[in-house]
């Protein structure tokens, strides 16, 4: 039963920090901030995590109920969320994914400095951080989806337990994001995210194989 659960915590903790991916975020959040003071930079990297871990935490703790809402079942929403997880992994493969949240940063820049506003001024810990960078679908079908193969009150504390640890690290991503940028370089940032999606994608098939099999099975 040990093994069992611990074997529940690693692969809950596997999925998040690998769709999360704090070492991904945290060259976005260092061009973003650009130019912010330093105590600025903290408040904001501790806020977009905070606020993403609330999201996270309600569909962790009530996608379930809503789902039986909508009439949807968890047999079907893990294939859909597995299908979804592995079109992300291969989004990290070959690097798209990281193309398009600097795209995204390089435009909302733009338009702040179009809009003569000061860095300082502009408050990027809600959006786009929080949302849609840290919980975005991908990370909020992960919290659902782990929670449904959970059993009991124990395996549930462990998923959440295991989102709480890849948060922290995202938030230790985003303090240390300048540093980190300069120690890694982009060329491991980019070996680092294919590896990720690597691992990304067998998990992603494992969830919807196990959607279709409680369908079929």
């Amino acid at each position: 039963m040990t093994g069992q659960y611990a074997a529940l915590f690693l692969s809950a903790f596997v999925t998040f920090f690998v769709v999360i991916d704090p070492p991904g975020c945290a060259p976005i959040f260092a061009s973003l901030t650009s130019g912010a003071s330093a105590a600025h930079r903290r408040v904001m990297a501790v806020r977009s995590v905070l606020v993403a871990g609330g999201i996270l935490l309600v569909f962790a703790l009530f996608g379930e109920t809503l789902l039986h809402t909508l009439g949807i079942s968890l047999a079907a929403f893990r294939t859909a969320g597995g299908i979804m997880l592995f079109l992300i992994a291969i989004d990290m493969v070959f690097e798209k994914r990281t193309q398009r949240r600097e795209e995204r940063a390089e435009e909302i820049a733009r338009h702040a400095s179009e809009e003569h506003r000061p860095v300082e001024a502009e408050d990027i810990s809600v959006f786009p951080m929080a949302i849609p960078m840290i919980a975005g679908p991908g990370s909020i079908a992960t919290a659902m989806l782990m929670m449904a193969r959970s059993e009991g009150w124990i395996g549930g504390a462990l998923v959440l337990c295991a989102m709480a640890a890849a948060l922290l690290l995202t938030m230790l991503a985003l303090l240390a994001a300048g540093p980190m940028m300069r120690a890694l370089g982009h060329k491991v940032e980019a070996m680092v995210t294919r590896v990720l999606g690597v691992i990304l994608a067998a998990l992603a098939v494992q969830f919807a194989f196990d959607g279709i099999k409680a369908t079929f099975g």
